[in-house]
Order: structure tokens, then C-alpha cells, then sequence
């Protein structure tokens, strides 16, 4: 009788909870939009850092991805966490860290200090996203509706991804780089209060058994090697031992976290997910994708600021094409999805995502590169990042029982963020590769010729001290290098995520129909 009764309260309890879902999906969205922006919010805000902090170029690199790689490491784990603890538990936990960290930043002093604080940034976005998912997975019960949510969710992390460059522009230029930061503390405190209030808690029923502390570490030393292995690639060369150490280390250590897994009664992540292809294309598309729209809002917005003199605001307004094209495919790609065949869709996204990548370069082979030229790729970019990310991401969560859904959830997002710091890492290194390729002999003296082709940050720093005409004819020279850099660049970026169209033409089943709830 009295299991009746629970059983009954339970029932109350989730049919209140999913009468106000349209609430919660209103502040997870807000939630998220914050994680998603303080991926890209520093682009815009990076030379004024660089101007006051004067950091050394690892230490720029590790201020841009500290970040996104420590919040790609601690996913598989907060993910493992929420499932143990309670989503919601772990969502407020997060917000509280990401509120002290953001406070650290704005009160930096040093390099060190802004790096420090990115990465319990990052620690405390993975806290707060895998909850994201398995709370919409909760209260969304109706397969339809729970498709135009992940979309809501989806247009909110790229857009935010790309509107980090608007805001961080916004704040910078009237405040300087540490207003990028304080806007994290004010949207923290209100989503705590509303959660407190507001938000289910939910947990797994694969919550119990032992913690496994070795694959935390195993998790976490290969994601992070991995990273560190490729950006010391395309900075030291294939000739040096250091990046190849790391990658042999990331091997290693995620080889035997993957076996670990596979043989525990309580894995932190269900590994076997990726056996379904559906699930393990979804995931490729995520990563390629956002390998490509990374190193794309990276380099952009510097070519905006350095290449064309725009200033901080100015550079990030230019951006918006991105994120307004996002927005807009991503709201009725579930009514794409509904009516067309899951691989078209998301095939046809990825294809149109790799135009708006390729059109900078071909236009550059007839002509001067100017705002026009990017602006139409950045349309059209995100026009493909819409399609292309939502179908994914509503695809990658239907293949997982629900069961499994914090770890979905959490290998949804690692693509997300890790495909988004690695093409800082990977791309990134291409184009500082290209950069210097490109520059003719300099005469400039020892040091300050080392400094300029070390990155184009640098050489802005050095033409700030020559002034006059010297300083506008090194600028004209570093522009037109990094211009040229930039858009092969970009090519090689459209050819990753061709491939990952070509698998998904190839592999996704015809008949799938994430939006359908089963029969």
C-alpha cells in the first residue's frame, strides 16, 4: 500500500515536473548559453589581454584552450558524477565554481592567473553540462518534443559559440578584457536561484557500485595529452620528441581506459554506444564540425582585429552572420528530420558546412579577400552548423537507452568542446605554420624578427613599438601572410568535415527516426 502511494507521488511529482518543462528548458538554455560562450568570449578580448599581460606565445595558446580542454577532459566523469549524485546537484555545483573562477579572472594579474582560472572554468563547465541533457532526457517524454528541445539546445551552444565574440567585443572595448569574465557572475547567482527552485533531480539507475578513481585519471591524462600532444605538433614540428611522447601517452591511457570499461559491472562511460553507428557517426559529425567552426571563430576575429583593424566590438559584431544562420536552421531542422531521411539531413548540413568553409579561399583565387567575401562564408557556415548539429545531437541521444543518457550526454558534449579545441589546436597550428611560410625576410633585428614571426599578436606588439611608416608597412606585410595563411586554412577544415559526410551517407541507416516515439 504504501509502495502504491510512493509510486503514485512519483507519478504527481514527474506529471508537475513536465507541465513546467518549457521553464526548465528556458533555464538550462540560459545555463548553457553562458558554458557555450566562454568558449569564444576571450577571442575578441585576447589582444587587449595580450597588450596589458604581455604573455609569451604557449602561454597565449594555453589561455585560449585551457578552457575548452580541461571542460573536454572532466566531461566523461562529471558525467559519471551527475548520474551518481543527482544532474541537478551537480549543474548548481558547477555554477558555484564557475562564478569563483570567473571572479579569479577578473582580478588577474598575470599570465598564470588568467590560465588558472580558465581551467576551473572548464572544471565547472563540466559540471554543468552533461546535466543539461539528461534533464531535458528526463522531463521531455514526448519523442517530438524532445527533439525541438535538443534543437533549442543545439542553436544554444553554437550560437553562444559564436555570440561569444559579440558580447566579449561589447564589454571589452568599454571595460576592458576582465568585463569578459564578470558577466559570468551575475548569470551564475540567477540560474543557482532558479534552479534551487525550479529544477528535477534525477539519477540513474546504474548510480551505484564503487568509483572508479583510475578511470577518472586514465580519462583525463589521455584527453588532455592528447590535446597538448597536437598542439606541441603544429608548434614544435614532426621532428620534435615532446609532442610525440604526449600522443603516446594519450594512446596508452585511453587504450586501457577503453578495456577498464569494457570489464566494469559500473563503467563511468558505456563505451559499447559507439557499436551503434548511428551514435558513433552523430559523434564524428559533432567533433569534425566543431574541429572546423572552432579554428574558423578563432582565426576570424583575429584576421578582424589584426588584418583589417577593427576593434574589439567591431570584430565581434562581424561574426554575427555565424550565429543568426545557426539559430535559424536549427529551430526547423526538426521538421527536417521529421520528413526526411535522419542521413540526408544531416549529410546535407555537413555538405553546406564545408562550402561556407571552402568559398573564403575560392574567392581568394580571384580576387582581394574582404569583409563581403567572409561574411557570406560565415552564413553560410552556419546555415550547415544548424542542420548538421542538431540532427546530430537529437540522433546521438535517441540511439541511447535511457539508462545510458548521462553518458551520451556527456560523449555529446566532449565532442562538442574537444572538436572545438582541437581545431584551435590542429588548424590553429596549420595557420601559424602557414603564417610564417608566407612572411618574406624581415629586417628587423634578432629579436623583434623571432617575435613577429612567432604569431601575429606578436607582430602587432612589435609594430606598436616601431611606429610610423615602419610600423605600417610590417603591418601590410603581416596581414597579407596571415590572410594567406588563413584561408587554406579553412580548406583543409571543409575536406574533415566532407569525410564525415561521406560516413555519414554511408553508414546511417535509412529507416532512422529519432523524432517517432516506438511503438
Amino acid at each position: 500500500m504504501q509502495q502504491h502511494a510512493a509510486a503514485q507521488q512519483t507519478d504527481q511529482d514527474r506529471t508537475r515536473t513536465h507541465s513546467r518543462r518549457w521553464i526548465i528548458l528556458a533555464i538550462l538554455s540560459g545555463s548553457l548559453l553562458l558554458i557555450a560562450m566562454d568558449t569564444t568570449v576571450l577571442n575578441v578580448a585576447f589582444p587587449s589581454l595580450v597588450a596589458d599581460l604581455q604573455p609569451g606565445s604557449v602561454e597565449q595558446l594555453w589561455i585560449i584552450d585551457a578552457y575548452a580542454l580541461i571542460l573536454s577532459g572532466l566531461l566523461v566523469t562529471a558525467g559519471a558524477l551527475g548520474d551518481r549524485w543527482g544532474r541537478k546537484r551537480l549543474l548548481l555545483i558547477g555554477f558555484v565554481i564557475f562564478a569563483v573562477a570567473s571572479l579569479l579572472a577578473v582580478f588577474a594579474t598575470a599570465a598564470w592567473h588568467v590560465i588558472g582560472a580558465r581551467a576551473l572554468l572548464g572544471a565547472g563547465g563540466a559540471a554543468i553540462m552533461p546535466s543539461t541533457l539528461s534533464i531535458l532526457q528526463d522531463v521531455f517524454t514526448d519523442a517530438r518534443e524532445r527533439a525541438f528541445a535538443y534543437a533549442v539546445w543545439a542553436a544554444v551552444i553554437g550560437g553562444g559559440m559564436a555570440l561569444g565574440p559579440v558580447i566579449g567585443g561589447l564589454l571589452v572595448q568599454d571595460y576592458g578584457w576582465g568585463a569578459a569574465f564578470l558577466l559570468n557572475v551575475p548569470v551564475a547567482v540567477m540560474v543557482i536561484g532558479l534552479g534551487l527552485w525550479l529544477l528535477p533531480e534525477s539519477r540513474s539507475s546504474r548510480s551505484g557500485g564503487h568509483w572508479d578513481w583510475w578511470g577518472v585519471a586514465q580519462s583525463i591524462v589521455g584527453m588532455l595529452a592528447l590535446a597538448g600532444g597536437i598542439k606541441q605538433l603544429g608548434k614544435s614540428g614532426f621532428l620534435a620528441p615532446l609532442p610525440w611522447i604526449l600522443l603516446a601517452v594519450s594512446a596508452v591511457a585511453l587504450t586501457v581506459f577503453v578495456r577498464r570499461q569494457l570489464h566494469s559491472d559500473h563503467p563511468l562511460l558505456q563505451v559499447r554506444l559507439f557499436t551503434d553507428r548511428s551514435f558513433a557517426i552523430s559523434a564524428a559529425s559533432i567533433f569534425l564540425g566543431m574541429v572546423g567552426m572552432g579554428a574558423v571563430l578563432l582565426l576570424v576575429t583575429q584576421w578582424f582585429q589584426y588584418a583589417e583593424g577593427y576593434s574589439p566590438l567591431e570584430a565581434g559584431v562581424r561574426t554575427l552572420p555565424a550565429p543568426v544562420g545557426l539559430i535559424l536552421t536549427s529551430m526547423v531542422t526538426p521538421r527536417l528530420m521529421h520528413r526526411f531521411p535522419i542521413r540526408h539531413v544531416l549529410g546535407s548540413g555537413l555538405v553546406v558546412m564545408a562550402a561556407g568553409l571552402a568559398l573564403p579561399w575560392i574567392f581568394q583565387q580571384f580576387t582581394e579577400i574582404g569583409y563581403p567575401a567572409i561574411a557570406l562564408s560565415l552564413t553560410v557556415l552556419g546555415l550547415g552548423v544548424g542542420v548538421a548539429t542538431t540532427t546530430a545531437s537529437v540522433t546521438l541521444m535517441a540511439a541511447a537507452p535511457t539508462r545510458d543518457v548521462g553518458g551520451a550526454a556527456a560523449i555529446d558534449e566532449t565532442s562538442y568542446e574537444l572538436g572545438a579545441a582541437l581545431g584551435i589546436a590542429i588548424l590553429g597550428s596549420l595557420a601559424t605554420a602557414l603564417y610564417r611560410e608566407n612572411l618574406p625576410d624581415l629586417d628587423l633585428g634578432a629579436q623583434a624578427t623571432a617575435s613577429v614571426r612567432d604569431s601575429v599578436g606578436e607582430a602587432a606588439h612589435v609594430a606598436n613599438m616601431l611606429g610610423g611608416d615602419e610600423a605600417t608597412a610590417l603591418l601590410d606585410t603581416v596581414s597579407r601572410a596571415f590572410t594567406d595563411s588563413m584561408t587554406p586554412t579553412f580548406l583543409a577544415g571543409a575536406f574533415l568535415i566532407l569525410a564525415a559526410a561521406t560516413l555519414t551517407w554511408l553508414w546511417i541507416p535509412r529507416d532512422l527516426r529519432p523524432t517517432e516515439n516506438p511503438h
